[in-house]
């Protein structure tokens, strides 16, 4: 098992900067054998993103993206013991967070956090179940797009995502507090490895990219990989099919490590935050793409 940590512009041509925007277009860049094009590219300061973005819509507002990371985590979740943040979704208004206990030596649950339209939130503790890894076990959710389940999945080498209710907007899911059960389970054909962040892109297709170092499972480390299921997310077991679409974009002034985080797609846009390498990781890296 080799390790690749080392910047790569597989896939990707040299970025020209917009005239009279703060974004930067790529000229031509597509994400290898796939169907998205990078279209933007902008940056967000690290003491606010770093660890995952959703789009919010509210009812007669301009979106909003929503960037997480330890210093969002408000003050009495971190004196519960709620530590560390992943990738959120939004929907119908409704932003939703996973958080991961960071007090206990052997994590026996994780948490999801549901702001509604009106900033109101609840917290939905879920015991974990003994196929639920206990480190880092809420890393990224993802709302179906007809609102009516949560996907979920631990960080670490995985060949599962898990299924919940929709609290609020499923008649099957919590209206209170307690816990947020698992319905079903995605199987996955092949393993995945340290996915940061995941979203979809239609109603059988998830986009997720991965800080996974190495090259064993895909063609090169630090993917952006495809998950489609043969049918819509319906509270029930189904298997999915994996895919590498290419290798998230490596682009700094700085040489070492970089890590992807979050994804968002909205209105036919795919984001993907990007952590560059110390000492340019005072931001992060935010890449747009659109289909070809």
């Amino acid at each position: 098992m080799r390790a690749l940590r080392t910047a790569s512009l597989l896939g990707f041509t040299t970025a020209t900067l917009l005239a009279g925007t703060g974004a930067t277009v790529a000229t031509g860049a597509t994400v290898h054998g796939s169907h998205w094009r990078q279209v933007g590219h902008t940056t967000v300061e690290n003491r606010i993103s770093g660890e995952g973005l959703a789009t919010r819509r509210l009812p007669g507002q301009a979106p909003e993206l929503v960037y997480r990371n330890g210093a969002t985590i408000p003050q009495p979740l971190k004196d519960e013991g709620w530590g560390h943040v992943g990738d959120p979704d939004s929907l119908r208004g409704y932003v939703f967070d996973v958080y991961q206990d960071t007090r206990t030596p052997a994590p026996a649950t994780k948490m999801y956090l549901v702001t509604r339209p009106d900033g109101t939130t609840t917290e939905f503790v879920h015991p974990l179940q003994p196929d639920e890894p206990a480190a880092n076990a809420n890393a990224q959710v993802a709302a179906t797009p007809d609102g009516q389940w949560l996907v979920s999945g631990p960080l670490g080498e995985i060949d599962r995502l898990y299924v919940s209710p929709t609290p609020f907007l499923n008649p099957r899911g919590p209206r209170q507090a307690g816990d947020l059960p698992v319905a079903a389970r995605i199987h996955l054909d092949h393993h995945i490895r340290s996915a940061q962040g995941c979203d979809f892109v239609g109603p059988t297709r998830l986009i997720c990219a991965t800080s996974d170092p190495y090259n064993d499972l895909y063609p090169t480390n630090l993917q952006l990989l495809q998950i489609d299921l043969p049918r819509p997310v319906n509270g029930r077991d189904v298997t999915a099919r994996v895919q590498e679409i290419g290798q998230v974009p490596l682009v700094s002034t700085c040489t070492g490590t970089f890590t992807p985080e979050g994804v968002d797609y909205d209105d036919g846009v795919l984001r993907v935050e990007v952590v560059p390498p110390s000492p340019c990781n005072t931001v992060t890296d935010v890449y747009s793409f659109e289909r070809l």
